[in-house]
């Protein structure tokens, strides 16, 4: 399409597009496509002109220049996409001593800053490297290589690693969600198991907020132990934590009061009935099950502690293994009482923490395994970014307690 048309060649052009309306815009982009190109080359000629500091056909002004004696020497075609466009055809313009090398299209760019950054969210919020190239030629107008897809997206670790390592110094924590999650990664030319350990805290203010995702051994008493000390290494100040909610992993309770002296430890009551029910025979489990329900969903601790006295007479003579299960964590699993009331729906499970690893098992699923572990810092933080945004309109313990006194009122 012409831009200065003339009557008969418009009409033409309008019966075209109304044997196709469909391909109009596809003609539009054509013509863009077309300009910009004949644009970019005509500023990479001027830019030429700059660098040898005269213009075509005017002569050496400059003694330096003049002794270098470099001259324009033709161009070479190449191709660079560009968003919203497309693959543009460029002519490059050259010189003969071959030291010019263009700012507007560096010399092994292929696209743009802004492909790159579609790229790098695409694969973020779910694609994986495969899925964008198959798509990549539609969306993008270039066909993206896997392989390609990876290199952008190393470009986003250095933001990545500061937010995750982050100062925690002015951060005024009160309480710590702490637990593990599994992802399928490779290692060494081998799929594992790799444990990814998350650490969330709460602040005064009731926010919460992400302080530590790292990869370790998350059964290893020793590695919580160096988990927790690059905290306070960060900032994290450990006369501030009052409370620290947990599952059942090896070591860690014991670990966790070591270095939080000043802290309660609360099980995790889901994990808690799990382990107990798991020891009870089958016709037996509702029954057992409500009963647990009236200890943990009592209105004090102190009805909570004659729930649990009333259990153990009941059930010690049947399921002894099953009492014995729940009397190894009573007490850790109702220290939440010490706490405002409006806060222990929240406190009394890791539930915090166990739909953060839901979404990130959402995230991760599209690519069944990871790539390493940066792979998994890339996703994961980003995924923990988003959470941590949504959780500023929702501070813990907000509306929870017309939900805990619906439970609590039967029992």
């Amino acid at each position: 399409m012409k831009t200065d048309t003339n009557v008969p060649e418009v009409k033409a052009i309008f019966k075209e597009i109304m044997e196709a309306p469909e391909k109009m815009f596809d003609m539009f982009r054509i013509d863009m496509k077309q300009a910009c190109e004949r644009a970019v080359t005509e500023l990479i000629k001027v830019e030429l002109s700059g660098f040898l500091g005269r213009d075509k056909y005017q002569h050496f002004t400059n003694p330096k220049l003049m002794s270098e004696k470099n001259y324009r020497n033709g161009s070479y075609s190449r191709k660079y996409t560009v968003k919203n466009i497309g693959t543009l055809d460029i002519n490059v313009a050259r010189d003969r001593l071959g030291k010019f090398e263009s700012k507007l299209v560096n010399k092994y760019e292929r696209y743009e800053k802004a492909i790159e950054k579609d790229i790098a969210l695409m694969y973020l919020s779910g694609l994986s490297t495969r899925g964008i190239s198959l798509i990549s030629k539609t969306l993008l107008g270039r066909k993206i290589s896997p392989s390609e897809v990876s290199s952008v997206n190393k470009e986003l670790m250095t933001g990545i690693e500061t937010w995750r390592v982050r100062p925690l110094h002015d951060f005024k924590i009160k309480y710590l969600y702490v637990d593990g999650v599994n992802f399928a990664m490779r290692v060494d030319h081998t799929i594992e198991k790799i444990p990814m350990l998350v650490v969330i805290g709460v602040t005064e203010e009731n926010q919460r907020m992400f302080l530590t995702i790292q990869q370790g051994d998350k059964d290893s008493a020793s590695t919580w132990r160096e988990i927790f000390k690059d905290a306070k290494t960060r900032g994290l100040d450990p006369a501030r934590i009052q409370l620290g909610i947990m599952d059942g992993l090896p070591g860690l309770e014991k670990v966790f009061k070591e270095e939080f002296r000043n802290a309660k430890v609360q099980r995790c009551q889901v994990h808690v009935a799990r382990n107990v029910l798991c020891k009870v025979p089958r016709k037996m489990k509702q029954k057992v099950a409500d009963s647990l329900r009236d200890i943990f969903y009592a209105p004090s601790k102190k009805k909570s502690l004659e729930q649990y006295e009333s259990f153990v007479e009941k059930y010690q003579p049947e399921i002894p293994s099953a009492v014995k299960s729940l009397s190894n964590s009573i007490h850790s699993c109702l220290s939440f009482y010490s706490f405002p009331k409006e806060e222990w729906i929240s406190l009394r499970t890791t539930n915090v923490i166990e739909r953060v690893n839901k979404e990130f098992k959402r995230r991760t699923k599209s690519m069944e395994i990871l790539a390493g572990e940066e792979s998994a810092y890339r996703l994961l933080c980003f995924v923990a970014l988003k959470l941590e945004l949504n959780w500023r309109s929702a501070p813990l313990g907000r509306n929870n307690l017309p939900v805990l006194e619906k439970f609590t009122q039967h029992t």
